[in-house]
């Protein structure tokens, strides 16, 4: 399926707001391939087709993991909304015919990190965060820092989220401190 086969089949089964945010994560995962030398294809398709499972209500999202077997832990039983990241990359294939293993893991990643992350996965999990359509305080910065250095961008990321997560007193999945903690071991 071509890009804009995706975008029109995408359009259909989101609603409009989604939508447009999937187009800017798409727009912004471009640029930032092409700052960190990243294939710009693969980036604009993770990013349009990131909350691809974002269309399920989230009952349906539990049934749809159930029925194809997707292991979901303690968390994601608490968090559900956290299985659309795991449900849209198993389910590319079937609904958008693309078996690319790094897209898959880039979906996968984007909501919550995991260890190991690929550049692609650093740059879809930003670009959604980083979209046109975002507005938060701390934006400007992480936009600017994006531009900079990734994983630096990355780390300002992960700590935003875990003070989102903490202001609501929720839990942190253990897969965002596994990604930062790893970052600031390397650095």
């Amino acid at each position: 399926m071509k890009i804009a086969e995706m975008k029109e089949f995408l359009s259909k089964r989101l609603k409009e707001k989604r939508y447009k945010h999937s187009l800017g994560v798409a727009m912004t995962a471009g640029q930032l391939a092409k700052r960190y030398g990243v294939c710009v294809e693969k980036a604009e398709i993770a990013g349009l087709l990131h909350d691809c499972a974002r269309e399920f209500t989230i009952n349906e999202m539990i049934e749809q993991a159930n029925k194809r077997q997707i292991f979901f832990s303690e968390i994601e039983r608490h968090v559900p909304i956290l299985l659309h990241a795991v449900l849209g990359a198993d389910m590319l294939e079937e609904s958008y015919g693309i078996k690319d293993l790094d897209i898959k893991q880039a979906i996968r990643f984007h909501t919550v990190g995991g260890a190991n992350m690929s550049k692609l996965d650093k740059i879809i999990y930003l670009a959604d965060m980083i979209e046109p359509g975002r507005d938060f305080p701390e934006l400007a910065i992480l936009r600017r820092r994006a531009e900079e250095n990734l994983d630096q961008a990355m780390l300002l990321a992960f700590n935003q989220s875990m003070q989102f997560v903490l202001k609501k007193n929720s839990i942190i999945h253990p897969d965002t401190v596994l990604a930062r903690n790893e970052i600031l071991l390397k650095g």
